[in-house]
């Protein structure tokens, strides 16, 4: 919680996701890789 209180800001999302990695018992690359390959299949699937 290193900037809680503070505003919210894109480049703060690393402490979110550190947090996150953590608690998944992961490695924040691992976190990283993940969640760029859900965004990729969200967010450039073709349409049928």
């Amino acid at each position: 919680e290193p900037l809680r209180g503070k505003r919210n800001e894109p480049a703060h999302v690393i402490h979110t996701a550190r947090c996150l990695a953590i608690a998944r018992g992961e490695s924040l690359e691992h976190l990283a890789a993940t969640t760029t390959a859900n965004a990729c299949r969200l967010f450039l699937r073709q349409e049928s």
